[in-house]
């Protein structure tokens, strides 16, 4: 299991430290490939920028939690809950690649094949089978939705956030969309570039 340590930081932090990381609900494994922070009150992008509401309570909580929205009336969107409590900081996870139950994954994504199954958040959930009532469960927990360790990733791209032209001119060209390098699995490949490479010294 993953150490709650680990994610109380500011989602700057945390975002690219989970790429790579996996989510598992039952027969589906995911490997978290592109993520978004989140950066709390003071980012106009932020769903706690507008305050506390019963919507983004779990934003507000204990990290390694879920924050899960309903998109538009039709999305699932699952974000890990980051930072210390009442900081209102998560990263949405964007995309992943299918680890294991990749049959279940095309059965509930209408038959789909290749990084079209998963790149987009709301494709994210709808492979995860996942509903607000999951918002606020303990992803570090012994059951059902879970974020596990997973391979160190090698390479890190970074851009702006995807959809968020209700923000500021600021938030909106802030580089904080991060991205495994090397992979289809990525929904917004333009206008990524490399963040950092493993050190291959020491």
């Amino acid at each position: 299991m993953l150490d709650r340590e680990a994610l109380r930081r500011p989602a700057l932090d945390c975002a690219p430290w989970l790429l790579g990381k996996l989510l598992r609900r039952g027969p589906v494994t995911l490997r978290i490939t592109e993520v978004e922070a989140y950066c709390g009150p003071t980012d106009t992008a932020a769903h706690t920028a507008k305050g506390r509401t019963a919507r983004n309570e779990p934003m507000w909580g204990e990290p390694g939690h879920a924050y899960i929205y309903l998109c538009y009336g039709l999305h699932n969107m699952v974000n890990v809950v980051c930072a210390d409590v009442g900081e209102g900081e998560a990263c949405l996870v964007r995309a992943c690649e299918v680890v294991s139950g990749l049959t279940e994954v095309q059965r509930r994504r209408g038959g789909r094949s290749g990084p079209s199954l998963l790149t987009g958040p709301g494709k994210v959930g709808q492979a995860l089978e996942l509903s607000t009532a999951l918002s606020g469960h303990d992803l570090l927990g012994e059951e059902g939705l879970q974020l596990l360790p997973g391979p160190e990733v090698e390479e890190v791209l970074v851009g702006p956030r995807v959809g968020i032209d209700y923000a500021t001119e600021e938030h909106r060209q802030a580089l904080w969309r991060f991205a495994v390098a090397g992979t289809r699995w990525v929904s917004h490949p333009k206008g990524l570039q490399v963040l950092r490479r493993k050190s291959t010294t020491g």
